[in-house]
């Protein structure tokens, strides 16, 4: 402790003449009685209490010495040292995984995120950088050094249920270092020392981790199946706890109604599998744990039913330039006879046998045919708008021949007036020229066509698959104006230029457009799932050409309150004895 403005220490003498005043004052004055009839029970009253009558004889004179005494200590300005940031410019790491949701009544995010705000007192006009994480981790202020901004940039931070990455940002945060004395302050749940950069003398790291008396009970794991007739679905549980946890199982269509509901007793620290069978038909399904827990992000995990891939087959007959070209868009692809084909009905078949598109109950992709013959056609190739080419323009792809389109089939692009590619009602998708009557392998249109069909065909036509929070994904959709919208139908985002960005938080959404409606998953990654015990603690200090400073809190607001209070009680004491006295 100690005083900034010890000059006025003089004014001491205030409450001293004060003190004079009232020892020279007259303490008594001659007044004539009519009895002494009661003088002896007054005295025996004031022996009695000697301490508490004089205290309210002289109340007066202890409340104004008293005020006068804070008063010169006001003057003196008292204050305690205590540290503060040091450096010549702070870096804040924020994670806003999804992680960061866990915690007791506050979530560790909002907990530091208070703890930034606090520190802002402390900067003393040092400028501030603010970086998120994320898979690409986001500067939101750069050498900000306006409080006001500061604070607005704290205050509008926001979780985005991605995982950390916490290496990228420290690369970030490295690049802002330079040679200037930094402290650089990590806000996450955890974090392993073994992972900060210490190769620089000129960075203090402070890492803000969460509690670690955190619980948590998660599904781990939830999938489902069917066989178009039933659902068969399995639920990993997992207990973070050193008890043994009741949990109730529910599962949930789309719409929200109870499918299935079981009490579980889940083991301390132990993971256990749950499979439900004979479920209905539904298009999607949610997993939902009723229990007290600090992470309920966790407790919840939808799956949909139509976004199981399935396996490629390519016809031994096909062109190599095929082979080669789907193994390059996929990692299932089998080669196999084409006698061997038709025995694949699980799978999504690539061949020539015309045959086929009868016999095979899912739909394939038909190159050229064995049926007919081929004739000679020129013209320029034009599409319509279709899904397939929403990435791969043909306008450029030479064709010198083609075989006969099918009748029923609708022609999506043609060579000239003649169709060049079909889709059956089925949903097969027909190309009616062999590849080496074409130069389309050497047109980059021709992967991204590949690429198109298989997931056309690979997932459902209604679906996109499954996307993590805010995950960056080219989907194949038709040319027209898509938009993102929530389950409650709220228009979230555009999809623009076939990019689509998921939503930030985990859920069912869905893609539409004047005349259809896709709808896909949000889904948290595994390592979201699971929350770890929280760290915290300083390592690094800063060189001599960072000194540290010291900032001053100041006891002067607090004294000049009690001032008042006094004041107030000063008034009290007189008008109780009456002004005139």
């Amino acid at each position: 402790m100690g005083f900034s403005q010890i000059i006025f220490s003089w004014t001491a003498i205030i409450p001293v003449i004060v003190l004079l005043y009232y020892f020279f004052r007259k303490k008594y004055t001659d007044q004539t009685v009519s009895s002494t009839l009661f003088w002896s029970e007054i005295m025996q009253e004031t022996r009695v209490s000697p301490y508490l009558k004089h205290l309210q004889k002289n109340a007066l004179l202890y409340l104004q010495l008293l005020a006068l005494l804070l008063l010169v200590l006001a003057l003196m300005n008292p204050y305690v040292k205590k540290s503060t940031i040091v450096g010549e410019q702070t870096i804040f790491i924020v994670d806003t995984s999804a992680t960061m949701l866990a915690g007791k009544g506050q979530s560790t995010f909002d907990a530091h995120k208070q703890e930034m705000l606090t520190l802002i007192d402390e900067l003393n006009g040092r400028p501030v950088t603010l970086i998120t994480t994320g898979s690409a981790p986001k500067a939101i202020l750069q050498q900000e050094t306006n409080v006001k901004d500061i604070e607005k940039g704290i205050k509008d931070l926001q979780v985005t249920y991605e995982t950390a990455e916490m290496d990228k940002a420290l690369d970030v945060a490295q690049a802002f270092v330079g040679d200037t004395p930094t402290s650089i302050y990590v806000f996450t749940d955890t974090l392993d020392k073994k992972q900060l950069p210490m190769n620089k003398d000129s960075v203090k790291w402070l890492v803000r981790g969460a509690a670690k008396d955190l619980t948590n009970i998660a599904i781990t794991r939830f999938a489902a199946t069917t066989d178009g007739q039933a659902t068969m679905a399995l639920v990993q549980l997992h207990n973070d706890t050193d008890i043994e946890q009741k949990v109730t199982l529910a599962l949930l269509n789309e719409e929200g109604k109870e499918l299935v509901a079981e009490n579980i007793a889940v083991p301390p620290k132990e993971e256990i599998t749950k499979t439900f069978k004979e479920l209905p038909l539904e298009k999607s399904m949610t997993a939902i744990i009723d229990v007290r827990d600090d992470y309920a992000v966790d407790n919840q995990q939808t799956v949909l039913l139509q976004t199981a891939t399935s396996k490629i087959v390519v016809d031994q007959g096909m062109h190599q330039l095929i082979q080669k070209g789907f193994q390059s868009v996929s990692t299932g692809v089998k080669i196999v006879p084409p006698l061997q084909v038709v025995d694949n009905q699980d799978a999504t078949v690539i061949t020539n046998q015309a045959e086929l598109l009868e016999k095979m109950d899912k739909p394939l992709v038909l190159f050229g045919r064995d049926d007919a013959e081929k004739v000679e056609v020129s013209g320029i190739v034009s599409t319509k708008s279709d899904a397939l080419f929403a990435f791969s323009e043909l306008k450029d792809v030479y064709v010198s021949a083609l075989y006969p389109g099918f009748a029923n089939y609708q022609t999506i692009a043609t060579v000239g007036e003649q169709p060049f590619i079909q889709r059956s009602p089925k949903g097969d998708i027909v190309v009616l020229a062999d590849i080496a009557d074409t130069d389309w392998p050497l047109h980059p249109s021709f992967p991204l066509f590949l690429w198109s069909t298989e997931q056309q065909l690979s997932e459902s036509i209604d679906s996109l698959g499954i996307f993590t929070p805010n995950e960056q994904r080219v989907v194949a959709l038709a040319q027209e104006d898509w938009s993102v919208y929530s389950q409650e139908d709220e228009f979230l985002s555009l999809v623009t230029d076939g990019m689509l960005t998921a939503p930030t938080k985990p859920g069912i959404y869905f893609v539409r457009s004047n005349n259809e409606e896709k709808h896909f998953i949000v889904q948290l990654q595994a390592q979201e799932r699971v929350i770890e015990q929280g760290t915290s603690y300083t390592l690094g200090d800063i060189s001599d050409n960072g000194k540290a400073e010291i900032s001053k809190a100041s006891f002067v607001p607090w004294l000049i309150l009690i001032i008042l209070v006094l004041l107030v009680s000063e008034w009290e004491v007189q008008r109780r004895r009456g002004f005139t006295n």
